[in-house]
């Protein structure tokens, strides 16, 4: 099948020549939400590296995992240059496509007509499979970083809500400009890919200097301590892939690593707080660390008192610190969400969608987790999803995300 021909026949079906070049005016720069002067700024797509990863955060994600259904190169192809020039058209808060079609139905499904660009980003990744023996003549080219993660301690993973072959990370400072993206996404990857699964968040990890730290929906203060987006040189260390693990399509990109983890509130809440301040290794109201008065006070993991370790020895703070785990730091992008009532009906359902990106995940995430696997906050929570994607380096103008690996 050739791509190029596959993908003029979907486009055509939807009534557009194009994606991501001539869409169309710009959408409207009315204010929902915050004020006007921040949610119309824009995120440039176009770059060394790809928008969303050493982003500020924005307020809320939109995660769309696909399977490509298609077995050929030519249409994984086609597919990433489309995927890119809507998020292209995305960022800049131009339709993805035409808007007045006639008896068509329209390209642009119109949510984000006249809302702000609202700092919106796609990151987009691919996941192990791509990559498989035989299926798009890529496996010679796969990264080493690119591992299937291993099953943890504690997992209780959904086959729905895990893995996929493309992963898009949409972020924003409004939902609704989100779900849009989201929504177009998906039809603009028919009939290639498909959706697999899909999570709204909302309350992000604050991984900038000039973000507050945001509390999880157990009420903690979560990421003080993580890599910033202004600290370059940690970007470089711990973020960007680079020689000699990654092959060179790969470099100034980053591997993604999400974890749908699920919080038990129904023991949580029942708890005192003297132990929920124990398990986390923070106090709960200051988020400073326990025996400190302020949020971001040094973490003093040898401090004991009456002969016991200040911070326990199964506290998430002890067992996160690069200190345990061989110096190693991660950049996170986590987000809160919710899903109804739990299983048992006696607790409101939700948790976290997390989000970390790295060097590479086997000396990364990989020991980072198998680590906290033992600490005490494990007992209140539940791994339900997983996956990881490699995210390629930015697209220059006129290219896509992924271009090089075709090279």
């Amino acid at each position: 099948m050739d791509g190029r021909a596959t993908r003029r026949r979907f486009l055509s079906a939807l009534g557009v020549a194009g994606v991501g070049a001539g869409l169309g005016p710009a959408a409207g720069q009315a204010a929902t939400g915050d004020s006007a002067q921040a949610t119309s700024v824009s995120v440039p797509f176009y770059g060394s590296h790809q928008a969303g990863i050493a982003t500020p955060s924005q307020q809320c994600v939109h995660f769309l995992a696909l399977d490509v259904v298609s077995p050929s190169a030519g249409d994984l192809r086609s597919l990433l240059r489309t995927l890119s020039g809507a998020a292209a058209a995305i960022a800049h808060g131009r339709p993805v496509g035409a808007l007045a079609t006639g008896l068509k139905p329209p390209v642009d499904t119109g949510e984000a007509v006249g809302r702000p660009t609202a700092r919106a980003t796609v990151t987009l990744g691919l996941g192990p499979a791509i990559f498989a023996s035989g299926r798009f003549g890529l496996a010679a080219k796969r990264p080493a970083p690119l591992v299937y993660l291993p099953s943890f301690p504690g997992d209780a993973l959904v086959p729905g809500w895990t893995g996929g072959d493309v992963g898009l990370q949409v972020c924003s400072d409004d939902p609704q400009v989100a779900f849009h993206a989201v929504h177009d996404l998906i039809r603009l990857a028919a009939p290639t890919a498909v959706p697999r699964w899909s999570l709204a968040g909302f309350g992000n990890t604050a991984n900038s200097r000039r973000q507050a730290t945001p509390r999880n929906l157990m009420g903690f203060k979560d990421g003080t301590n993580n890599i910033k987006v202004e600290d370059s040189a940690a970007l470089d260390e711990f973020v960007w892939a680079a020689a000699p693990e990654s092959p060179a399509w790969m470099r100034g990109g980053s591997y993604m690593v999400l974890r749908r983890i699920a919080m038990l509130f129904g023991h949580w809440d029942e708890i005192s707080l003297s132990a929920q301040e124990q398990t986390f290794g923070r106090h709960k109201v200051s988020g400073a660390p326990l025996g400190g008065v302020h949020e971001h006070d040094r973490v003093n993991l040898s401090a004991r008192v009456h002969g016991h370790p200040r911070v326990p020895a199964d506290a998430h703070i002890r067992l996160a610190s690069p200190s345990y785990n061989a110096g190693q730091q991660l950049l996170r992008r986590g987000y809160n969400f919710t899903d109804g009532i739990d299983h048992d009906g006696a607790a409101v359902s939700g948790g976290l969608l997390f989000i970390c990106y790295q060097r590479d995940p086997r000396k990364q995430f990989i020991p980072i987790q198998t680590q906290l696997a033992a600490d005490a906050l494990s007992q209140h929570i539940e791994p339900r999803g997983s996956a990881v994607f490699a995210c390629p380096p930015g697209a220059r103008r006129g290219g896509f995300v992924g271009e090089s690996l075709f090279s």
